[in-house]
């Protein structure tokens, strides 16, 4: 039987996860943070700066989380969900690549220029997340999920090693020091986010319009879709309990990603250590999150999920007892093994609950949850920072997210069982 992961439409899909994971590990994880702090803040305390990257990653995912449920029933009723990935896109590779061309000691545009940037990335993923049931067989959306994160974690870490050598010797690329080498990072991720988001617009034409909004009315019509929306998710009890859960738990997966590189530098780490960590991550993810990907298929979603919580709780304690920068690397072996898994198996577990033939409509909610989830995290971190005055504690208060993520997703998990799968979906067992 052939794969459905060697299928044009299903790799194509999946090279764009390829295409912007460059700015989730380039710029989001490493080389911001580390250009931020070493050289755009360098007279400020490591608390301050921590705090005011806390702020930019939280107050990005704040808009776009009051935007999604507008923009996805925008582009539902149009018909146009490739063109506003196409927007979103530019959104993003545009400020990624002025990025390079900020002046020294010019935080405060690096900061407006990292949040716009970053609407870009997460906007796209609204409008790319929710072809994932269009693409995958239904009974192969697991291991089809796993895909998709598992080339993202591979593109990533690919330009993110050239990235890296770049820094460590600047003078074999011809660069006259590591600030250069990182300002040229920004123009490589903008360049290969641009060359791989291509097959995906190649390989889905667009889809017939259905009836365009006109703008002096979009407004009105997309809060119209999120009242629609919202009555149609409570009428599904594991619907609503899994998003309460994912709520939680996922925003303390993204506060790890970003802001790891920051902690590990206010503990004092070489920074070529922590993005030797990083990388650790990205080629570990690769082939975890392809086998998290075939056990869902076979056994549950569930698997991969309650993993990942358990392994970030455990991270979020053992980090603040970290001192040295091997218990780094082993703490960066524990999340590559779970990180794709948990976000993976988080999406393709939402396509098992939700109604086939609306899917555009529930992805546009996940996500919705999904951008608010990324709001509370960096924030908590950033103002436990500024009142205690330690990073340790401020990594601490992200285990509070996954413990009430993990209680949610037990409640989720048994309210899914026995209850028949909405229409469109197979007669499998969500848990």
């Amino acid at each position: 039987m052939k794969s459905p992961l060697i299928t044009k439409k299903v790799f194509a899909w999946a090279l764009y996860d390829w295409a912007n994971s460059s700015f989730a590990t380039t710029v989001m994880v490493v080389f911001f943070p580390l250009f931020f702090k070493q050289f755009l803040t360098p007279d400020q305390d490591a608390t301050t700066s921590t705090f005011w990257l806390g702020i930019a990653n939280g107050v990005s995912s704040f808009v776009l989380a009051i935007m999604a449920p507008w923009l996805g029933a925008l582009a539902d009723r149009g018909g146009k969900h490739l063109r506003f990935l196409a927007a979103f896109t530019a959104i993003g590779v545009i400020p990624t690549a002025m990025l390079a061309f900020v002046g020294v000691g010019d935080w405060q545009a690096a900061a407006v220029l990292f949040a716009i940037a970053s609407l870009g990335f997460w906007g796209g993923l609204i409008f790319y997340d929710s072809m994932l049931v269009t693409v995958a067989p239904a009974r192969r959306l697991d291991s089809v999920s796993g895909f998709g994160y598992a080339m993202g974690y591979l593109g990533g870490a690919l330009l993110l090693t050239v990235n890296v050598l770049m820094f460590a010797k600047p003078a074999m690329f011809g660069l006259a020091s590591p600030e250069a080498a990182i300002r040229a990072s920004f123009i490589s991720v903008a360049v290969w986010w641009t060359l791989f988001a291509i097959p995906i617009f190649r390989s889905y034409p667009p889809t017939a319009e259905r009836a365009p909004v006109a703008s002096g009315s979009a407004l009105r019509e997309g809060f119209k879709e999120l009242a629609r929306t919202f009555k149609e998710v409570r009428t599904y009890r594991p619907v609503i309990l899994f998003l309460l859960a994912y709520w939680m738990y996922i925003d303390g997966v993204n506060t790890i990603m970003k802001m790891a590189v920051d902690y590990g530098l206010a503990l004092g780490f070489p920074a070529d250590s922590l993005i030797s960590g990083i990388l650790m991550i990205q080629f570990i993810g690769f082939p975890a999150t392809l086998l998290f990907g075939a056990l869902g298929d076979r056994i549950s979603p569930l698997v991969g999920i309650f993993a990942g919580i358990g392994v970030y709780a455990a991270v979020t304690f053992y980090a603040v007892f970290m001192t040295t920068v091997s218990e780094f690397y082993i703490m960066a072996a524990a999340i590559g093994c779970v990180q794709g898994a948990t976000q993976a198996m988080s999406r393709s577990y939402y396509g098992r609950l939700i109604p086939a033939d609306r899917a555009g409509e529930f992805y546009g909610f996940y996500n919705m949850m999904g951008k608010f989830a990324a709001v509370l995290g960096p924030l908590l971190m950033a103002f436990t920072a500024k009142l205690t005055g330690s990073s340790r504690m401020a990594i601490l208060s992200v285990a509070l997210l996954f413990a009430g993520g993990a209680v949610m997703l037990v409640v989720a998990a048994r309210a899914a069982r026995g209850v028949t799968p909405p229409a469109g979906l197979p007669e499998t067992s969500a848990g």
